[in-house]
């Protein structure tokens, strides 16, 4: 029989993401105040990479939270954060180029699936001396793949703002704060769908890359590329802003719903390997 787990724990263990998004705040907002006040450039970048990291950090604490029911570490998702971040955003940069002189609706897919692809070298290269035919380690970790990306996108995405605005430290709050906002709904969901079906469609050791994978590549890619692409699309029916948050709410809304059964899944597949002592 499984112990119970007390329920100050319990307690503890569902709090811990709520914490840190709410202390996160409290500092950023202290941070941005004193930039404003003392104009140090000094602070610009510690406090845009608070602002950039703190909700994808807190979105991977929440999957972290159910740690009890993975064999994922620690360790290996902080690297599962990093490696997918800094491989990626270094894969994109080089790739995009040469795919993709101007964005535009048909070229939105082409970037949907040049960083899909790089957001899972990461994975990949941490997964390879891990066994990784578990759905639900395969979620956890891209979903942290998936946010090391979107967090380092954002720093780079406000640091252009600040300097094409000639100094707008309004304008930059405004892009960090918006683009944090929508990254749980964005690149974190988007890698933990493909890389959970790559871990449930693989061996111990080894990685399948069958028919049901190269789907989910497309399918995220797909939603990727209609996430970027839509406001350009609609932008003569409605105003920017309401193009951008319109597509890339509803965009995102169908990736949260995918995850979500990903997710259900992964946990049934969990507890009945447990159950079976796999």
């Amino acid at each position: 029989m499984r112990p119970v787990e007390p329920e100050h724990r319990k307690v503890r263990r569902i709090g811990l993401w709520w914490q840190i998004l709410l202390q996160g705040l409290i500092l950023y907002a202290v941070g941005v105040s004193i930039l404003s006040i003392t104009r140090n450039s000094n602070l610009f970048p510690a406090v845009t990479m608070l602002g950039s990291f703190l909700i994808p950090v807190t979105y991977v604490v929440l999957f972290y939270n159910h740690r009890h029911l993975s064999r994922l570490k620690l360790l290996t998702i902080a690297k599962g954060f990093f490696y997918g971040g800094v491989l990626g955003v270094f894969a994109a940069a080089l790739l995009e180029p040469l795919f993709v002189q101007r964005l535009t609706f048909f070229t939105a897919f082409r970037i949907g699936l040049i960083e899909e692809f790089a957001k899972v070298l990461g994975v990949v290269l941490i997964a390879q001396r891990h066994r990784h035919n578990s759905e639900l380690d395969g979620l956890i970790l891209g979903a942290a793949a998936g946010m090391g990306f979107a967090a380092l996108e954002s720093t780079g995405y406000a640091f252009t703002a600040f300097l094409h605005s000639g100094g707008s430290l309004s304008l930059t709050v405004y892009i960090t704060l918006l683009r944090g906002i929508l990254s749980p709904l964005g690149h974190g969901t988007w890698t933990a769908i493909l890389v959970s079906i790559m871990f449930r469609e693989s061996r111990p050791g080894r990685f399948r890359f069958n028919s049901k994978v190269v789907g989910a590549y497309l399918l995220v890619a797909g939603l990727h590329g209609l996430w970027n692409g839509l406001p350009n699309a609609m932008s003569a029916m409605l105003q920017p802003l309401v193009n951008a948050l319109t597509g890339q709410i509803v965009v995102g809304g169908i990736g949260v719903i995918i995850l979500w059964r990903r997710w259900d899944e992964a946990v049934r597949l969990q507890e009945a390997a447990k159950a079976t002592g796999e």
